[in-house]
């Protein structure tokens, strides 16, 4: 079996490796265009920006990864998902992503301005679905994925249940942390997978070293199910704010500014989250995917990417 080749529309990347669009001001530029200079797909978290903010975003992206291929990933349940879309595709971005939710529109703008649309589905009904709305790939995603999430099934269940049920590309995310998982995936004969968490704990990933550190230092136990205010439910490191939010007794917003289509307004998952990325244990919550516990040591992505460039080169061998 060889190494899959990854075909996005007219794009193919040199690897089959999407990096996780993590929201919130996790995923910019510095990272995406890291992931793309070394072959892989690299994503923006548009999700949690202003329409400027991602504008800015898209462009430093693209001056710093000329050649490489920069993607965009915005959350359905935004409340400025339409306007942030557009914005991306004026930007000229390369493909569009889209999760926790499904949108229609966005395959219609999507064709019209020739960029590729990947939903995010945890099911094959969506996944079919997908392919019928002129999808050009689609990521299923289980419920070990970092994040929001949309199944309580595991990723190689969900996948069992699409093999060979479509003819366009189907990526994988969720604990999919090192080699041995990739191989796992490609060796199935799936096309490519999507990677968060072994992002997340890059040195160009946009979190501080608090947030990294509690990553390294966590234990398998450490990763909890947390019911977001989006309405959703998601993985999270235990932390005294997460524990709250399982008790039900996190403090209701201090201000909106309606971020959401539809909200609990329990909490604010959005100042959550923002106080996380900077290191805040006691007011914050920490999103990461149930896998992240395997990952010992903080790279930078050209280092991650020299050891997929290793599996790639060994790959015949393996299955």
């Amino acid at each position: 079996m060889k190494f899959p080749e990854l075909k996005i529309g007219k794009l193919k990347p040199e690897f089959p490796v999407i990096q996780g669009g993590m929201a919130i001001k996790v995923s910019t530029a510095r990272l995406a265009a890291a992931v793309a200079n070394e072959g892989g797909i690299g994503i923006i978290g548009g999700t949690g920006l202003t329409v400027e903010e991602l504008k800015t975003e898209i462009t430093n992206a693209k001056k710093m990864a000329a050649d490489g291929i920069i993607g965009v990933n915005i959350m359905y349940a935004a409340s400025n998902f339409k306007n942030l879309l557009k914005t991306a595709i004026e930007a000229k971005i390369d493909v569009i992503i889209s999760g926790a939710g499904f949108s229609r529109d966005m395959f219609t703008l999507g064709k019209e301005a020739d960029i590729p649309v990947i939903p995010v589905v945890s099911s094959l009904r969506l996944a079919r679905l997908s392919e019928k709305m002129g999808a050009a790939a689609v990521i299923v995603e289980g419920v070990e994925a970092g994040g929001h999430l949309g199944t309580d099934q595991k990723i190689l269940d969900i996948l069992d249940t699409i093999k060979g049920k479509l003819k366009l590309p189907v990526i994988a995310a969720g604990n999919i942390i090192d080699n041995v998982d990739i191989k796992n995936i490609f060796c199935l004969g799936f096309d490519g997978v999507q990677m968060g968490s072994r992002f997340l704990l890059s040195e160009e990933a946009n979190v501080s070293s608090v947030f990294k550190n509690l990553c390294l230092n966590a234990k398998k136990e450490d990763i909890i199910e947390i019911m977001s205010s989006v309405g959703l439910k998601a993985n999270a490191l235990k932390t005294r704010f997460s524990k709250l939010v399982t008790e039900n007794q996190a403090p209701a917003p201090e201000y909106c500014d309606n971020c959401l289509k539809h909200c609990s307004e329990k909490f604010c998952i959005k100042q959550a989250l923002l106080r996380g990325r900077k290191g805040d244990t006691d007011k914050g919550i920490f999103f990461t995917g149930k896998g992240v516990w395997k990952i010992k040591e903080i790279l930078s992505v050209k280092e991650i990417f020299n050891k997929i460039r290793e599996l790639k080169e060994n790959f015949q061998d393996l299955c």
